[in-house]
């Protein structure tokens, strides 16, 4: 072990390159000082609950607050820094750790021209076995950006920031599953079904299921409350992202030509096509593997449907619809989990392997970090939505009508489950957000404890090495052996990933599961204290980074706030029975009847080699659709325009 340390005239002389060019942005025309002002942090959820005299179960008393440094412009005034006089505590320890890592960073140890620069260098080629700062013996867990710095503290500003939005979302949520639970026991249409006994005799859903009465679901669960929620989503996306709205990383590399402009060393153009077009081939490899998955996870379904139907069995063939979408709703969460850790590992691998080619390189390590999330993200968006986008929008719309089934490898094509697709819906939401939180959780506090273990196994001396100690007694380490006896720490991609997973899960499909905002606000009351846990005392502690933003992943919010307008638009139009509601009570005057209107005879060729049944859908005895079919698609699409235009505006 070797400990480094900076006197005071190297920390001053390095500290100086940044000050200066801050310095000149600041005072090109005048001089000034900084001073300290004490500011009351206001939360507009605690003066909400002392108004309402609600006790607040998350306050904490913060001791030893941080001051707040403002910079104030004076004319004429002689430049000074605020503590200079105090030596040993002028200089953050953040301060001290990223001044000593730059000089490391950049300090040549062999040929310039081979790339042998730098401490992170003689890590990766295990001359070094690892390099980190060391956890202090008083750790202010309150002060996350004096202690990890700004990019640490900027994460758990986001996440605090985006539990706390979460909290009038999931409020309004509970509220509208509460009211549609009420609904369903005073709404007309759904009297009209639960009571219609042997009315409606509904067509086999597979070619070996039975008839089926539709009595037997008695549930209608779409309603009104939806769409006011999924325009509130919507809005709330948008504004909890524009309330939220207030580094050099170098390289060498053989294959580089110099800019004209900046005078820097460069990949040529050509190069750079070469390398985006094998990225780029190798993400559509994996995502056409994600998409085949999901075409065997549909077939399992069917499959196992038909093997249950032939059991005979009278409990497992009156729920074999449920138990077929319940079980491939889970095999498919643990699917999506599996090649979620395979790509995400072979993708850094990749990186490493083009990285030690020195095939692709960055001008800043913000788009090294960039380049490699927006890859690892539109794959994971791929992962994780494909099955929803499908229950959404594909699923029984291509099913064909008796007499006329569509097949897919000679398997009649998947139609929707008896309750209908929102629900079936609502419940794939559910299995896949709060599974994979769940897991997500667990492996957080189980697995840190357990790779801590680990190392500190294949860290135990051998028995010969090992000192005498008294009875009952353990040989204390020193500090740095205790530091390096935890984890590296991996970094905040994926705990970002996780959260902004979750941020499309609650408003992309918001419209069937009202309920998920309110567990993802009980998720992430877990999640902000097992990150603070594994911070401080499972990693150990990281070179402290600057930075001005949450970087790219904002980019990836407003995007998701922006389809989430589109999705639910879609989803209300043409999933929830919402608009065919309206639509009928508009032109009969009341929902006497209204399942009845939606439902469609089998046509007769269908019904000679079969007993008469129905269908959902609007088609007539000639397999046409009908004039209403036109009229309410007519209205399904200008509501989509309104909708969209509304939101995203």
């Amino acid at each position: 072990y070797v400990l480094l340390s900076a006197p005071w005239n190297v920390l001053c002389y390095y500290a100086e390159e940044i000050i200066n060019y801050i310095l000149n942005i600041l005072l090109s025309s005048s001089i000034g000082c900084f001073q300290v002002v004490t500011t009351p942090i206001s939360i507009w959820s605690e003066k909400i609950q002392e108004k309402l005299h609600i006790p607040n179960i998350m306050a904490q008393d913060v001791p030893n607050l941080p001051p707040n440094y403002i910079y104030i412009i004076l004319f004429n005034a002689a430049f000074r820094f605020l503590g200079h006089e105090n030596k040993d505590t002028f200089f953050k320890s953040t301060q001290r750790h990223q001044i000593l890592y730059e000089i490391l960073a950049r300090t040549p140890y062999g040929s310039l021209k081979t790339g042998e620069v730098g401490i992170g260098r003689l890590v990766s080629e295990h001359v070094l076995t690892a390099t980190f700062p060391l956890h202090e013996e008083y750790q202010p867990l309150d002060h996350i950006r004096e202690y990890f710095g700004e990019k640490i503290a900027l994460y758990f500003a986001w996440l605090g920031f985006y539990t706390g939005w979460l909290l009038p979302a999931a409020v309004v949520g509970l509220i509208i599953f509460l009211f549609g639970i009420w609904l369903m026991v005073t709404d007309v249409a759904a009297e009209e079904l639960c009571t219609s006994g042997d009315t409606f005799v509904m067509c086999p859903l597979c070619n070996i299921c039975s008839y089926w009465n539709l009595s037997s679901i008695c549930l209608l669960f779409d309603n009104g409350g939806t769409v006011f929620f999924s325009i509130f989503m919507s809005l709330w996306a948008v504004t909890f992202l524009e309330y939220w709205k207030r580094t050099k990383f170098t390289a060498l590399a053989p294959m580089t030509v110099r800019n004209p402009v900046t005078g820097a060393e460069d990949n040529p153009q050509n190069f750079k096509i070469i390398i985006i077009m094998i990225q780029f081939y190798s993400l559509c490899l994996q995502i056409a593997i994600v998409l085949i998955f999901l075409i065997a996870i549909i077939l399992y379904r069917t499959i196992l449907s038909i093997i249950i139907y032939r059991s005979q069995n009278a409990f497992f063939v009156f729920s074999a619809g449920r138990i077929a979408s319940l079980t491939g709703s889970m095999l498919n969460l643990l699917v999506i989990l599996l090649l979620s850790r395979l790509y995400t590992y072979n993708n850094l691998q990749q990186q490493r392997i083009v990285h030690f080619l020195l095939l692709e390189m960055h001008h800043t390590k913000t788009k090294y970090e960039d380049a490699f999330i927006l890859k690892v993200f539109i794959f994971q968006f791929v992962n994780f939505y494909s099955s929803p986008v499908y229950i959404a929008f594909f699923k029984g719309r291509f099913v064909g009508y008796p007499g006329n089934y569509n097949t897919l490898l000679g398997i009649r094509n998947e139609d929707c489950g008896a309750s209908g697709c929102l629900i079936e819906l609502a419940q794939e939401l559910l299995v896949i957000m709060v599974g994979k939180q769940v897991i997500s959780n667990i492996q957080e506090f189980v697995l840190p404890k357990l790779k801590t273990w680990w190392h500190r196994r294949k860290l135990k001396p051998a028995p010969s090495q090992e000192v005498i100690n008294e009875p009952d007694s353990k040989p204390e380490l020193s500090p740095w052996e205790a530091n390096y006896q935890l984890l590296v720490c991996e970094g905040l991609f994926d705990e970002y990933l996780e959260m902004v997973l979750q941020f499309g899960f609650i408003t992309i499909f918001v419209a069937a599961c009202p309920l998920a905002p309110l567990f993802a606000l009980i998720n992430n009351w877990v999640e902000v204290r097992l990150d603070a846990q594994k911070f401080v005392c499972e990693y150990r502690r990281p070179v402290v980074e600057r930075a001005q933003d949450i970087g790219i992943w904002l980019t990836i919010l407003k995007f998701i706030s922006y389809l989430a307008v589109i999705s639910n638009a879609f989803l209300i139009a043409f999933t929830s029975d919402f608009l065919p509601r309206l639509f009928y009570c508009y032109t009969t005057g009341s929902m006497k009847g209204y399942v009845n209107f939606t439902l469609s005879a089998a046509l007769a060729n269908f019904a000679q080699r079969h007993m008469t049944c129905r269908y959902r859908g609007l088609i007539d005895d000639k397999g046409q659709p009908t004039q209403d079919y036109y009229n309410l698609l007519a209205i399904r699409l200008s509501f989509v325009i309104i909708f969209e235009v509304h939101g995203l505006h």
